[in-house]
């Protein structure tokens, strides 16, 4: 993979970009492809933005959200594009299968491929592209993208806004270790740019219906499970609990960090039935690496302290399966340390 600066001449005349993003997109994901198309368009640039599927309420406000096209509803007419794009940029994922039903075509699309992400172990299919995985969020890559391109002009309050919207999300409002001197120094340049943080704060945290309010305290009455000898809670959800109570795209995020709040959990878990998969995401504090399970264990990865994976057996024969190797990977575990 060439450097990204590599691609800088080949924004000096007016391309066809095509940008998108992984499954289930989140703050860091929705954020850093609106903020980067925003750039790109102030260039002279024709954007495409795609999200492989709809989009959490909470990030609806955000600037330019109209633009950006469901892959799922619009299908047809986002490979279209995606055929007729000089430059791909895929962001917050590192390998074709994170997008799930784009994964052929973005492997077959002629396109130059970029990538902009921080989880560990890109697959080698980009031509360019930056791999940080000490970076807090994607959205802080694309803030640095800006910046080397010399293009830090560039941003207004809408692009500041898209930019905290995945900084604050991926930190956990600047709480995760992640978080950075430079992390900080990008929001004080964007707050000198006009940005205005309490409304974003307000408008994904204080925006619940009553539905997810009345979701999220059944699941932390009835469905969370703790393990205080090796320091683990476990949340379990089946596509029952996610019917009963109406869950929308979204509903669940964050639901992963609760038992971390606990005193003595260092190691969360939500187990969550889906329609063709089971789920896991796994969540950690201090020094756990959660990669390392999501990588042996559940065919996935991400980051030291928050990763995730999947399974392609029933709901309930994952949860046993997960139950049963915990002794052997739960923090302090012998096995775990000498691995």
């Amino acid at each position: 993979m060439k450097s990204i600066q590599d691609i800088f001449p080949l924004l000096q005349t007016p391309k066809k970009i095509w940008i998108t993003t992984h499954y289930k997109p989140d703050g860091d994901a929705i954020g850093s492809i609106l903020a980067l198309s925003l750039y790109l368009r102030k260039l002279g640039h024709t954007v495409t933005t795609v999200s492989p599927c709809d989009i959490p309420d909470f990030l609806g406000w955000l600037p330019e959200i109209s633009t950006v096209y469901n892959y799922e509803a619009e299908s047809s007419k986002v490979l279209a594009l995606l055929q007729e794009a000089d430059l791909i940029f895929g962001l917050d994922f590192n390998a074709f299968h994170r997008t799930k039903h784009l994964d052929k075509a973005l492997a077959t699309a002629k396109g130059i491929k970029v990538l902009i992400d921080h989880h560990l172990e890109p697959a080698p299919v980009w031509e360019y592209g930056v791999s940080d995985p000490n970076k807090s969020s994607t959205c802080e890559m694309v803030y640095d993208f800006i910046n080397l391109h010399g293009g830090n002009a560039q941003i207004d309050t809408d692009i500041a806004a898209c930019l905290y919207t995945g900084l604050m999300t991926d930190t956990g409002s600047f709480r995760f270790p992640a978080t950075t001197a430079s992390s900080h120094l990008m929001v004080a340049d964007l707050q000198q740019k006009g940005l205005i943080h309490s409304p974003i704060h307000e408008a994904i945290y204080d925006s619940w219906s009553p539905a997810r309010m009345r979701f999220l305290g059944y699941i932390l009455l009835e469905k969370m499970e703790l393990y205080p000898d090796m320091h683990t809670g476990i949340i379990c959800i089946s596509k029952k609990d996610i019917k009963q109570f109406q869950v929308n795209t979204g509903d669940m995020e964050g639901l992963v960090n609760y038992p971390l709040s606990i005193q003595n959990i260092k190691f969360s878990v939500l187990i969550t039935e889906q329609t063709d998969e089971i789920k896991l995401s796994f969540r950690s504090k201090g020094n756990f690496d959660v990669s390392h399970i999501a990588r042996t264990y559940f065919q996935g990865g991400g980051h030291f302290n928050a990763a995730g994976g999947r399974s392609s057996e029933s709901f309930e024969k994952t949860i046993a399966y997960f139950k049963k190797i915990l002794p052997d990977i739960h923090p302090g575990s012998i096995t775990l340390q000498t691995d």
